[in-house]
């Protein structure tokens, strides 16, 4: 079922400008997506990438999980490499198959799928601290695929194979639970394999329920609002559906930016569950995507995929 991207204990393009194809935007407010520049290409040296998974953007660097290679590269918002931390292992500091990040402050989470645990490091690549540890109990994990914290420190991680979302404490204490842990299901509230978590600003939350191909969103109280789609629970390559929605990102507008993983695309969705817009399609050209996994933002607004299946990350700016 699951590809190597998930497989449990398996152990530079010039810049160019092109127009990226896709849906018109259903409110004029929505900008569009151009293609600005790619970096990356698959290998272990600095600035190569092998199966890159997660991003997320502190200031003007950009941080990617370099999956494949086992460590976190930084890279300036042009693509320039700057540092690297990790290697593979168990050990502080040392990682297994990095996954989804987060950031707060001056810290970074690291979500580790093969070490059932997050580590929290410095932005310069200090180990800090690390949460969790392989099991079913609560603050325990089986192969987490996400690492989210919000303004107060909770920690959401999405528990890929215990089916559940935890919200953690900042000391990794147990607050709340979503999904029954070993149980998947397509009901509202039920997850099938679960690999992202984005939070709005008021509070609410929407996870990549990504086997079940839907995204589902909830309240600040924790409430289940609605999910997309609501009447199938398999792949499909038609609109505001989804063929393994591996990763979820709130961008401008509340709108939530959706990693189609096996349709090459990026989908966006409207607060209220509705279809917006979505382009690219597969291949390895400019604005083109093999299987992209993760997408966050700068400041300016410019978009970066993580386009896992070509060893690469690009980037967009919008167009409105």
């Amino acid at each position: 079922m699951l590809t190597a991207f998930f497989a449990k204990r398996l152990l530079l393009l010039a810049s160019l400008t092109v127009p990226v194809l896709g849906c018109q935007p259903s409110e004029p407010e929505t900008p569009t997506y151009r293609f600005v520049k790619t970096w990356g290409q698959r290998g272990d040296g600095p600035g190569e990438l092998r199966e890159p998974i997660g991003i997320v953007i502190s200031g003007e660097e950009v941080f990617v999980s370099d999956a494949g290679n086992n460590r976190i590269q930084v890279f300036d918002r042009e693509g320039l490499f700057l540092r690297q931390f990790g290697s593979e292992g168990s050990g502080p500091g040392e990682l297994g198959r990095p996954m989804h990040l987060g950031v707060q402050g001056g810290t970074l989470y690291v979500a580790e799928y093969l070490n059932d645990r997050v580590q929290r490091f410095t932005l310069d690549g200090t180990v800090l601290s690390s949460i969790g540890s392989a099991g079913a109990g609560p603050g325990q994990f089986d192969a987490p695929t996400s690492a989210t914290v919000d303004a107060d420190g909770r920690i959401y991680v999405a528990d890929f194979y215990n089916q559940r979302i935890q919200v953690l404490s900042p000391e990794g204490d147990l607050v709340r639970q979503f999904g029954t842990t070993g149980e998947d299901g397509p009901e509202p509230e039920q997850f099938t394999y679960p690999t992202a978590v984005a939070l709005f600003p008021d509070g609410g939350f929407v996870v990549g329920d990504a086997y079940n191909h839907r995204i589902q969103a909830f309240d600040a109280d924790g409430a289940f609002r609605w999910m997309i789609p609501d009447d199938i629970n398999w792949a499909d390559s038609t609109q505001g559906r989804f063929n393994v929605a591996t990763s979820v990102t709130v961008g401008p507008e509340n709108h939530i930016y959706v990693a189609d993983f096996y349709n090459h695309r990026i989908q966006i969705i409207g607060e209220d569950g509705q279809f917006v817009s979505a382009f690219g399609s597969q291949g390895s050209g400019s604005g083109q995507f093999e299987r992209p996994t993760d997408m966050a933002f700068d400041a300016d607004g410019n978009l970066y995929v993580v386009d896992f299946g070509n060893d690469r990350i690009q980037k967009f700016e919008p167009v409105r």
